[in-house]
């Protein structure tokens, strides 16, 4: 039986509570609508408000279509990467959830996590692209240890990239998530293996935002969405690790076309950890479109 893809969105307080000066009417941007989970909370809190939501993996936009059904004359789902997404009209609010959802980790299938064993797949859209298993084949040691080291901040990455070299191929093999997580684990010395995370969770981060690009869709996010904002629009973002924090932090303060929101982001309180574990590595931050000359061409 195919599992549903039952998202429990992460600080959905105080996302709700961000966007909460939306007045009357206007269209949102969700640009990782996932299971639907802050769309739903933001279309009932703002009845004057359309919404686009847009996710590059087939399920997700299936989950957040029956979610969000009671609302549906006031949405618009569409399969697509906000890396590659221009509006048609100003927008008075952008939310983008980053990072990898708990239905995706949960099935082994995706190949997003070692807990249960899986294909090295990991691509958030499972319709095309380069798989990890691909991905990891066609490097040369050296890019890939690169790699490691840039998107994991693996302090071991060459001791790493070298011992998956050694054991190519990886595709077309029945060795996955749990073999790779086996072989990572195996680099660091005893003692360092048991540590609060899994001693392959860098890895495994590397492999995931290559294969998706992820932080150049951030990066591309970023620059354009202050452009698709009417003025005093509202521009949230969840971040999951200090790569794509770092990023949102530095575009909020620097992006002349942004008045920031939050001088330290917005984290999960007791009963939210509680709650969702996943939660406690979500960062939120938000910034407001200034009260400037405006066009969809401004750049």
């Amino acid at each position: 039986m195919q599992q549903t893809f039952d998202h429990q969105p992460v600080l959905a307080a105080a996302v709700v509570a961000g966007f909460a000066e939306i007045q009357g009417e206007g269209t949102l941007l969700d640009a990782t609508v996932g299971g639907g989970g802050h769309s739903a909370l933001l279309l009932a809190a703002h009845p004057g408000l359309r919404l686009i939501g847009l996710d590059q993996d087939p399920s997700a936009l299936a989950a957040a279509a029956e979610r969000l059904a009671p609302f549906a004359d006031r949405v618009c789902l569409l399969p697509c990467n906000f890396a590659n997404y221009s509006p048609r009209e100003p927008l008075v609010g952008v939310l983008a959830d980053l990072g990898v959802s708990s239905p995706q980790l949960d099935r082994p299938e995706r190949g997003f996590s070692f807990r249960t064993d899986g294909p090295l797949d990991m691509r958030m859209n499972p319709a095309g692209g380069e798989t990890a298993a691909e991905l990891i084949d066609r490097l040369e040691e050296t890019e890939l240890a690169d790699l490691i080291y840039a998107y994991g901040e693996e302090r071991l990455s060459r001791r790493i990239a070298r011992r998956i070299v050694e054991a190519r191929p990886w595709t077309g093999s029945s060795r996955g998530t749990a073999a790779l997580a086996y072989l990572v684990a195996g680099c660091y010395p005893p003692k360092a293996r048991h540590g609060r995370i899994h001693a392959a969770t860098r890895t495994f981060q590397a492999l995931r935002l290559a294969v998706n690009n992820e932080l150049g869709a951030l990066e591309s996010l970023l620059q354009a969405a202050p452009a698709w904002l009417a003025p005093g629009g509202l521009f949230g973002v969840i971040s999951f690790h200090s790569l794509e924090d770092r990023r949102v932090k530095e575009a909020f303060l620097c992006d002349d076309r942004l008045e920031r929101l939050t001088r330290k982001p917005v984290v999960a309180v007791d009963e939210e950890l509680e709650r969702n574990p996943r939660s406690r590595s979500a960062k939120f931050r938000m910034a407001r479109r200034r009260l400037t000359d405006f066009s969809l061409e401004d750049r």
